[in-house]
């Protein structure tokens, strides 16, 4: 149906560590042996470590020294200091297994005060990169949404420019839903509907189907035309019903 543009691999950075079994810190334990154990607590008189083993932080199992850059990284926290690092250490955590337009990381990055100048900079390095596709982006919107939640073109592309996505993309990714598979979707919705309207009168069934259609985005006649379909197959007489039933 749509085209598929691949999304850029791209991974948050990771906290550097030190050697094996340590993190930023030596390694050296509160008695001063140079080893570590992994325990806190004291030795009594045969040598015997009490009280609690430590938790082992980081991705690899590398015990965590506890500094404030790698406690904000932990915590997904951009680092302080050049503007350029946080916007790209911002953008990173954001992207991070979810794509997002460059509106969306532009109104992100100007909420932590990054200035506008190193914004634009940073965000059109990642368009470069692909970590940045508004294109791609609404391709797959429409594709996600439509086979989803069964969102017509209007729907579709009313979500799109609340995302900051560029007219003339958004009229690319809707058109390439024909009328035809808009259409077969309504029928879907209606057909899945249909059996939870059962017991109503005919006007309250069309009303109630007709206005989910009309939510997810599909035309007055469409959807008139849809429903009056699904009800006839149910034996309901429809003649009379015409757009004013809406």
């Amino acid at each position: 149906m749509t085209r598929r543009t691949d999304w850029a691999d791209h991974t948050a950075p990771e906290s550097r560590t030190g050697p094996a079994g340590r993190g930023h810190g030596d390694g050296v334990d509160q008695d001063g042996t140079g080893r570590d154990d992994g325990h806190d607590g004291h030795r009594d008189g045969d040598g015997r470590t009490r009280g609690r083993r430590r938790r082992r932080g980081g991705f690899d199992g590398h015990q965590d020294s506890g500094s404030p850059s790698s406690s904000r990284a932990e915590k997904g926290e951009p680092p302080t200091g050049d503007p350029a690092e946080r916007a790209r250490a911002i953008c990173l955590r954001l992207l991070t297994g979810t794509p997002r337009t460059r509106k969306q990381l532009a109104d992100a990055l100007r909420k932590r005060e990054i200035p506008d100048d190193v914004a634009e900079e940073v965000l059109s390095r990642f368009e470069e990169v692909g970590l940045i596709n508004d294109s791609a982006f609404a391709d797959a919107w429409v594709e996600s949404r439509h086979h989803g939640r069964g969102l017509a073109r209007r729907a579709l592309a009313r979500e799109l420019r609340t995302k900051g996505v560029e007219s003339t993309l958004i009229d690319e990714a809707v058109g390439q839903l024909d009328s035809e598979q808009e259409e077969a979707t309504a029928r879907e919705l209606v057909a899945r509907k249909l059996r939870s309207t059962r017991g109503l009168d005919r006007d309250k069934r069309l009303r109630r189907l007709a206005g989910m259609l009309a939510r997810k985005g599909y035309g007055e006649g469409m959807a008139l035309r849809v429903v009056r379909q699904a009800l006839e197959e149910e034996g309901e007489d429809t003649e009379d019903l015409g757009y004013g039933a809406f």
